[in-house]
């Protein structure tokens, strides 16, 4: 079964699909992690994002995912970039970067991989990001879509950053989720939407563990009826 969790940057998406997947025995595939790899270099590379750009960064791109006890760990070119990848300057690039059809060909298209040698392997999937039910995985037998109020956003992540000593003012946060809604909306490849047929949960004044619980119900009611 594949799971499909789409939504806006800080609705909860990574940290409810990870624990749905360990709770379920799932496998977790952290797709915002790869686009934040890809903006990662090109932000390191000082290169505004242009398609020409993106093509010839592409072409010498490897990035991969490892699963570990620990957690998830993200390689980019051998080099192990799980923390630098969350930076708000990652982040921002990734949005921008994501808009280009050379990237999203390539990463879609791995995605894809992934997920389908997952299922072949008799193993449930969890994909998180913000075109999975729509653009990667329009077949997923399970589709949701988070959403929450921007000032809770910029909340959760200027927490995020504070625990990695990275101080950044909450208004500076606010503004900069408020321009990557409307930059990941308006995109004319793959915008951010809702698919028809996904369930919509609002995490405004939920906790992490309250949203864990609805969709790995969802998750086992729907793999009950199948």
């Amino acid at each position: 079964m594949i799971v499909a969790i789409d939504g806006p940057a800080g609705s909860g998406k990574s940290t409810t699909a990870r624990a749905v997947a360990e709770d379920l025995g799932y496998q977790y595939l952290d797709t915002g992690a790869m686009y934040r790899a890809v903006g990662l270099a090109f932000h390191r590379a000082g290169v505004a994002g242009h398609e020409p750009e993106a093509q010839a960064l592409l072409a010498a791109l490897q990035i991969d995912l490892v699963q570990h006890d620990a957690g998830l760990q993200v390689l980019l070119n051998g080099e192990d970039v799980s923390d630098a990848i969350r930076t708000a300057e990652a982040g921002a690039m990734a949005s921008q970067v994501a808009t280009l059809e050379a990237v999203r060909e390539k990463l879609v298209a791995e995605q894809q991989r992934l997920g389908q040698q997952h299922v072949a392997d008799g193993l449930g999937v969890v994909l998180e990001g913000r075109d999975i039910g729509t653009v990667v995985f329009p077949e997923a037998r399970v589709k949701i879509y988070l959403i929450a109020e921007a000032r809770v956003r910029a909340e959760r992540r200027q927490a995020q950053l504070a625990e990695k000593g990275q101080h950044v003012p909450l208004e500076q946060l606010l503004r900069d989720i408020e321009a990557r809604d409307k930059q990941d909306s308006e995109r004319a490849i793959a915008p951010l939407r809702k698919a028809d047929d996904a369930v919509l949960l609002d995490t405004t004044n939920l906790t992490i563990g309250e949203q864990v619980v609805l969709v790995r119900a969802l998750v086992r009611e729907r793999s009950a009826n199948a």
